[in-house]
C-alpha cells in the first residue's frame, strides 16, 4: 500500500482499491451446518482474475433493512456513501471463480450476530452485492520442506485452497478450530496431509486451540507457517514464532480475520 501526504500531516491519501463490480446472488447452498456459500454472479465479472490462494474480496452489501445496493466512491481514505455513510463491506476469501459463467463463490460463518452472516442466511437468488478485488493472496513456495497450516472456521475456505496448490509430495499439518462439531466439513484431498480438528471448549477465548497447536507444533527447519482467524489469537501465535521460537519471518504469514466483541464478530 502506498501513501502520500495531502494537507495537514494526519490525511493521508491511499491507493484506491480495484472498483466494486455488480453483482446478484445465482446461489445458495450450506457447505456445512456453519459455513453457507453464496454463488454470485453478473457481467462485471468479466475480466476478474484470481491468481494465488488464500486471497480476498471486498463484498458489499445493502444498508441494513434495505435491499436496495448503493454503490460508494473512494474518498482518498475510505469508501463513502453518497450521504458520508460508511457503507457495510466485509472481506472474504474468493472461494471460486468461473470467469465462463461469470460466477464467484464466496463462504460465510452463520451464527447470527454478524451483518454478513445475517445477510448469507438470509438472501436468496437475486440478491444485489458488489465485488471489489482481488487482494493478495498466498504465493506458495514450491521448494519449501512442509507447511503448517492454522485457522478457525473463517480460514477454512482459504485452506481448503491451500490444500489444492500445495505440491503432492509437500507434507503439511493442518489444524482448524470449530465452535461446534458439526462445523467440521470435508476438505480437499491431499496425500501428504494430516488434519486435526480442535473444538472450542465452552468459556475459551476464540483461538486458544491454535496457539496450543502451534506452540506443540513440530516444525522442521525451513518450514512455512500459514496461519489466520481471530486477531487477538493470531497475535499470540506471532509473539510464540518470532519472538519464543525466533521462526523466520519470511517463512511465516499470520493474518487477522476479525475481532472478537466487535461488530461482525466472527465474520471475515
Amino acid at each position: 500500500m502506498s501513501s502520500s501526504e495531502s494537507g495537514p500531516a494526519s490525511a493521508r491519501t491511499r491507493r484506491e482499491p480495484p472498483r466494486f463490480r455488480p453483482v446478484r446472488v445465482r446461489r445458495v447452498e450450506h457447505s456445512s451446518p456453519r459455513l453457507v456459500r453464496v454463488t454470485l454472479s453478473g457481467p462485471d465479472l468479466e475480466g476478474m482474475t484470481v491468481e494465488e490462494p488464500a486471497a480476498s474480496v471486498r463484498l458489499l452489501l445493502p444498508a441494513s433493512g434495505t435491499d436496495g445496493l448503493v454503490m460508494p466512491r473512494w474518498n482518498g481514505n475510505e469508501f463513502l456513501l453518497p450521504d458520508g455513510r460508511r457503507p457495510t463491506i466485509r472481506t472474504f476469501t474468493p472461494r471460486r471463480l468461473d470467469r465462463d459463467a461469470f460466477e464467484l463463490d464466496i463462504e460465510a460463518v452463520v451464527h447470527g450476530d454478524g451483518v454478513a452472516s445475517k445477510w448469507a442466511a438470509a438472501v436468496g437468488p437475486g440478491g444485489p452485492a458488489a465485488i471489489s478485488g482481488p487482494g493478495r493472496g498466498y504465493l506458495i513456495d514450491r521448494q519449501a520442506p512442509a507447511f503448517l497450516l492454522v485457522g478457525d472456521e473463517t480460514a477454512i475456505p482459504a485452506i481448503s485452497q491451500l490444500l489444492e496448490g500445495l505440491p503432492t509430495e509437500t507434507p503439511n499439518h493442518v489444524h482448524i478450530e470449530v465452535a461446534r462439531p458439526d462445523a467440521r466439513l470435508a476438505l480437499p484431498r491431499h496425500p501428504r496431509a494430516m488434519i486435526d480438528w480442535h473444538d472450542l471448549p465452552p468459556g475459551a477465548a476464540p483461538g486458544d486451540t491454535l496457539v496450543d497447536a502451534v506452540r506443540n507444533a513440530d516444525l522442521s527447519p525451513g518450514a512455512r507457517v500459514w496461519a489466520a482467524g481471530e486477531a487477538a489469537a493470531m497475535q499470540r501465535i506471532r509473539r510464540h514464532l518470532f519472538e519464543e521460537r525466533s521462526w523466520s519471518r519470511g517463512d511465516t504469514t499470520v493474518r487477522g480475520y476479525w475481532k472478537h466483541g466487535r461488530a461482525g464478530d466472527g465474520e471475515k
